[in-house]
């Protein structure tokens, strides 16, 4: 847990100062130079982004940095306006209550934001939900916000993008954008309920979609055990 900690703080410095090495000099601390801790910080410490869009379902964005908590992973938010208003429309989350469980939050408009360059190391970017707007923009490289020029960036640099597209029925434009995105290399992930799993609560089916979806990206959490099959 201080380990934690401490490379969160790093991650402050990080950001503020994300070429430290081009620089030739060294500030001690805990007695290491603060380029080699950083530089090992970058190694150790997993990023991603949460991105949540104006589709009905904020509660899977929330629940997303919910489980990263408890996972070693610095997380980026960034909100569209679309989503905080279904915040406040479908949910009873306050915004500080929501971004405080984000370890950065990125406003909306901030294009020239850390995650909108392809030198910002990251694991990729998570969706939570992906509206049919967002979707759009994605697969047509608009990057018209921090949002889908993060997005666009993950998929320039190779990195894993995993969409939770939300919207039934879908229209052929909705469809062709999907197929655009995956050939593209990105992974179109509708939250499809799974009642195999005999939810119990609207949470239980929240929480067993977003621990799937974070397992495309190798985070485990104790809500994505594999399934072991039926008895005989």
């Amino acid at each position: 847990m201080l380990n934690r900690v401490f490379y969160r703080i790093l991650g402050v410095a990080d950001n503020l100062y994300p070429r430290l090495s081009d620089f030739c000099f060294f500030t001690i601390i805990a007695g290491l130079p603060l380029q080699a801790v950083l530089w090992e910080r970058r190694m150790m410490v997993r990023r991603l982004i949460i991105g949540i869009s104006g589709a009905s379902g904020f509660q899977y964005g929330v629940k997303a940095l919910e489980l990263l908590r408890a996972q070693d992973v610095e997380t980026h938010l960034v909100v569209s306006k679309g989503a905080e208003m279904a915040r406040a429309s479908e949910t009873d989350y306050a915004r500080d209550e929501v971004y405080a469980l984000a370890d950065f939050v990125h406003p909306i408009g901030n294009i020239g934001a850390c995650i909108a360059s392809g030198t910002f190391k990251t694991d990729g970017m998570l969706v939570a939900p992906c509206s049919m707007r967002t979707l759009a923009s994605v697969a047509h490289g608009f990057g018209d916000n921090l949002l889908t020029r993060a997005a666009d960036v993950v998929l320039k640099e190779r990195r894993r993008l995993v969409l939770m597209v939300r919207e039934t029925p879908l229209n052929l434009a909705h469809l062709d954008n999907m197929k655009r995105v995956t050939e593209m290399g990105g992974v179109v992930f509708p939250p499809v309920p799974a009642m195999y799993r005999k939810p119990q609560t609207a949470d239980d089916i929240v929480t067993h979609s977003v621990a799937h979806a974070l397992s495309l990206f190798g985070i485990d959490t104790p809500d994505s055990a594999e399934w072991q099959g039926m008895a005989d």
